[in-house]
């Protein structure tokens, strides 16, 4: 009887940091700020990708994707706790909380796979550079990337759909800054032991997967660079990697420390810890993405050439 007269939620009200007032201006400057950075530096990214003809390759048209891919990554989120940082009371739709956790899902998905397939690249860059040419030809990597984005895409449609299966009859209140899939899944009055083995499942594929492939690419490549008999040529070998190696290692190290650390047993250090969370959540959602092109652009000769010649293009047309 209790349960018939609950009333069927049609929207959720997200908390964020409604219970830390001061703490909200604060963080909206830096969100927005952090936000216009990483808006700027992938934006470029794509463009010198597109623009230069040096940079026409496989690892860099792997890298222009990487940057849309963040840049719709941060947009499908970022924009939403803006405006939840200066609305008292922010509510979504339970189709809009739909498709903010699929286009966040999504992109997140899709990005492991695309690391691995960044990896593979430059496995045979460094181990088999005679028939590079061949193997990442443009009939191969553009299907590796295109792949990249559908496996993403089908593997968030498949969790999304279960969730939203799933009866909201009760609270509605998410205590996150936007439509986090597992907050939302403990809001759902019904058993959502097939969403969590759903998502395990995904998250062996989708993490577990990838790193493997990773971790043994980079022990060929390793064991590769260290047969190269001169310093100079080792150094050159790494450095065509060490980019993508600290996007990895930044990426997969940011997961492993939100989901590894230990939980509070205490329930006002867990009121600390709720807060913490959110704030570790929300700032892994925007320091890769920020990271990202800073790391290429400091680290790759290619692109600083043309990050410069495209700013000197802009600033003094011919």
């Amino acid at each position: 009887m209790e349960e018939a007269n609950q009333s069927i939620v049609t929207e959720f009200v997200l908390l964020g940091l409604s219970d830390q007032p001061r703490l909200e201006k604060t963080f909206f400057v830096l969100i927005l700020l952090t936000y216009l950075v990483i808006l700027l530096g992938n934006g470029v990214l794509i463009l010198v990708t597109i623009l230069d003809s040096h940079l026409r390759t496989p690892m860099y048209f792997f890298l222009g994707n990487l940057s849309f891919l963040d840049i719709c990554y941060t947009t499908s989120s970022i924009p939403l706790v803006l405006d939840g940082f200066l609305t008292p009371r922010k509510t979504i739709s339970f189709s809009g909380c739909a498709v903010q956790m699929f286009l966040s899902f999504a992109m997140g998905a899709t990005e492991c796979v695309l690391l691995g397939m960044m990896a593979f690249d430059r496995y045979v860059a460094i181990c088999n550079p005679l028939r590079y040419s061949v193997i990442m030809s443009k009939a191969a990597y553009v299907p590796m990337a295109i792949s990249s984005w559908v496996a993403g895409g089908t593997n968030s449609l498949v969790q999304i759909s279960l969730a939203v299966q799933l009866p909201f009859c009760g609270d509605n209140v998410i205590n996150h800054f936007t439509c986090e899939i597992l907050a939302v899944l403990k809001l759902a009055c019904a058993d959502i032991s097939i969403n969590v083995i759903s998502m395990g499942v995904a998250n062996v594929i989708f993490l577990g997967v990838p790193v493997l492939f990773i971790l043994v690419s980079y022990i060929f490549i390793l064991t590769t660079i260290l047969r190269i008999p001169s310093a100079e040529g080792r150094r050159k070998a790494f450095s065509t990697c060490s980019a993508h190696l600290t996007v990895v290692v930044i990426f997969y190290g940011t997961i492993l420390f939100m989901y590894a650390k230990p939980k509070s047993k205490d329930p006002l250090g867990a009121d600390k810890q709720d807060i913490s969370d959110k704030l570790i959540s929300l700032f892994y959602g925007v320091l890769t993405p920020m990271l990202n092109p800073i790391i290429y652009s400091l680290r790759n000769k290619d692109v600083k050439i043309a990050v410069k010649k495209l700013v000197s293009q802009e600033c003094f047309p011919r």
